[in-house]
């Protein structure tokens, strides 16, 4: 009898899991396990919103699990040690796993896999999050891609290779009997917040079945009409799977075996490609969450770090409607509308001319779907210092982008009360009537759009006449 560890992380699903998979099909029992060690992670460790989303998915995963009969084995501490102990326990032949592609993640997992080789287990991984390998994809010349369309235009002549692996139909369990070391319940990690910050999460249902009900109903009533509606922030028009991505409650090839044959899928697919491409550039230039992609960006003059001017940004308080409305819609629920990420990213790194690294760090901790990939392209982007970035030139005007995206106001009005009786466009410019502006409560702009627009183009094209020429 033959006993195989499948040692979950970011794939908290048992469809389409080829680690758990191939060790169905090639042992005798399986012990299910997750070992919780962020120190591993350092400063990227999982942030205080994706930590009650882990608490949850665990939950769920050890429910499907006990479906099968059996149950996910909880551990804390070192990983390599962890996983020792439990093939020691329950004197297991292999370990399974699906790879992560983050820097300090990938050397973590070489480590252990050559010692617990050195041991006498076979390890064996595999690809579960990502249509394509970080490393197989190279340009013409054999180097990594650094714009998105050509990188998109040889990824998807790839997708449709792919299809997703069904949930075994029986999962065979060994147990792991006595005292083993680090062993907790989900509750033991202390994931949840200590306070009730979180209670605007209960629309989300983390997990595998959350994952699939969302993707329906993505399915059944925004995807025909994705291409045209994904900017509207009021509008239930994208799909609202990035969490259940990131911790992968689902794959991108269950997505597109799902949605194939529907309308409207091109657009939706090129967006999940988008994130393909953050994972591939996350691991060819792993410095990118810290530093700069373009390092003729690093000469850019920031303005002084602003305590005051940071803290009106988190707490939605900037007197600019739509900036506020999406971080008070972040601060409640732990997302944002795709859109209004950029415009407050413009905000904060144009306008104010605050460093990205900032916003990046303030996204890390209050997104249920911080993905640090995702999370420093698209930061970067905005910011101009990225790979495929925005033109230098490109700042966002909240005012224009709120009356085109938001024209009746609804997105405003529901994330920010005080302009709820605004009128035409005070709710995207209150500060337009000062009477009302003082009668609302609602504060004056943090920043004057067009002085500090100006500002911000100056220090650009003094960048670029310093020499970078790249921007």
């Amino acid at each position: 009898m033959s006993t195989a560890l499948v040692w979950f992380r970011r794939d908290l699903r048992l469809a389409d899991h080829p680690a758990l998979h191939a060790a169905v099909a090639s042992h005798d029992r399986i012990v299910a396990l997750y070992v919780h060690a962020p120190g591993e992670e350092g400063e990227w460790a999982p942030g205080a919103a994706s930590r009650w989303w882990l608490h949850h998915s665990l939950e769920a995963l050890d429910a499907s699990l006990r479906r099968h009969g059996g149950h996910l084995e909880v551990l804390r501490g070192d990983s390599l040690e962890a996983l020792r102990a439990t093939a020691a326990a329950c004197k297991a032949d292999a370990l399974y796993l699906n790879r992560l592609y983050e820097p300090r993640l990938l050397k973590r997992d070489a480590r252990v896999g050559r010692a617990l080789e050195a041991d006498g287990l076979a390890v064996r991984s595999f690809n579960a999050s990502l249509w394509s390998e970080p490393g197989d994809l190279l340009n013409q010349q054999g180097e990594p891609y650094r714009v998105f369309t050509p990188f998109w235009r040889n990824l998807r002549t790839r997708i449709d290779e792919r299809a997703p692996l069904p949930e075994p139909a029986t999962i065979s369990f060994d147990r792991v009997d006595g005292r083993l070391a680090g062993r907790v319940d989900i509750a033991d990690l202390a994931l949840l917040p200590d306070h009730d910050w979180a209670r605007g999460f209960a629309d989300w249902t983390p997990g595998e079945r959350g994952a699939r009900d969302l993707l329906d109903l993505f399915a059944d009533d925004a995807l025909g009409h994705y291409a045209e509606g994904r900017d509207f922030p009021a509008r239930h028009g994208t799909s609202r799977l990035s969490p259940h991505l990131r911790w992968g409650e689902i794959s991108p090839v269950q997505i597109h075996a799902a949605l194939r044959g529907h309308r409207g899928l091109e657009p939706f697919l090129r967006q999940l490609g988008w994130r393909e491409f953050a994972q591939h550039l996350l691991y060819h230039f792993p410095k990118t969450p810290r530093e700069n992609f373009n390092p003729s960006f690093d000469a850019f003059r920031w303005a002084a770090r602003d305590p005051h001017a940071l803290r009106r940004w988190r707490e939605g308080q900037t007197g600019i409607p739509i900036v506020d409305a999406g971080m008070r819609e972040l601060w409640a629920t732990g997302w944002m509308h795709n859109r209004v990420r950029m415009l407050v990213a413009s905000l904060l790194t144009k306008n104010l001319r605050q460093h990205w690294v900032l916003g990046e760090r303030w996204f890390w901790d209050t997104l249920v779907d911080a993905d640090l990939a995702n999370n420093a392209l698209g930061w970067q982007w905005v910011a101009g210092s990225g790979a495929d970035a925005a033109p230098y030139f490109r700042i966002f005007n909240p005012v224009t982008q709120s009356e085109k995206f938001d024209a009746e106001g609804a997105y405003i009005r529901r994330w920010v009360p005080e302009l709820a009786r605004a009128k035409g466009r005070l709710v995207h410019a209150p500060w337009e009537d000062p009477a009302f502006l003082e009668g609302s409560g609602y504060p004056p702009p943090i920043v004057d759009l067009k002085t500090s627009r100006e500002t911000a183009l100056d220090a650009y094209r003094n960048l670029r006449g310093a020499g970078g020429n790249t921007l």
